[in-house]
């Protein structure tokens, strides 16, 4: 079957540093379970503080905008549910900025994205690790 790979990047609205604590493990999970919903297999991703970098594969029936849409809107529903403090934050209920950043790997190495991903990963922060979904 043939897969398309991307490297997706977006950030939350006004690049505010929300995602730490329980938040941080909570995103991530939240990725892995719309990824494995969506037929997507997660290659590497970082969930910093401020933003998300997901290395992906992905079946090319599906955009990858309607990709990032559904995670987005997902994560950002599910999130502010289970944290009502994010709604005093986000008072429009939005959580996620504005667009995204979309980079296709297919003449990219694997070993080259996922050195980019661990580059962005804050080396204070162990938490802050790059995470591949287990087949």
């Amino acid at each position: 079957m043939t897969r398309l790979s991307v490297h997706i990047v977006w950030a939350t609205k006004y690049r505010y540093d929300v995602l730490v604590g329980e938040l941080k493990p909570r995103c991530r999970e939240l990725l892995i379970q719309i990824c494995k919903a969506e037929d997507v297999r997660i290659l590497g991703g970082v969930v910093s503080k401020d933003h998300v970098h997901m290395h992906v594969e992905y079946p090319p029936k599906l955009p990858v905008s309607e990709l990032v849409k559904r995670m987005k809107g997902r994560t950002a529903r599910r999130l502010m549910d289970e944290y009502p403090h994010l709604k005093k934050r986000y008072w429009g209920q939005h959580f996620w900025g504005t667009g995204y950043g979309a980079w296709s790997t297919g003449n990219v190495t694997e070993a080259m994205v996922q050195a980019y991903l661990e580059h962005h990963r804050s080396p204070e922060d162990e938490d802050d690790s790059v995470f591949i979904l287990e087949d």
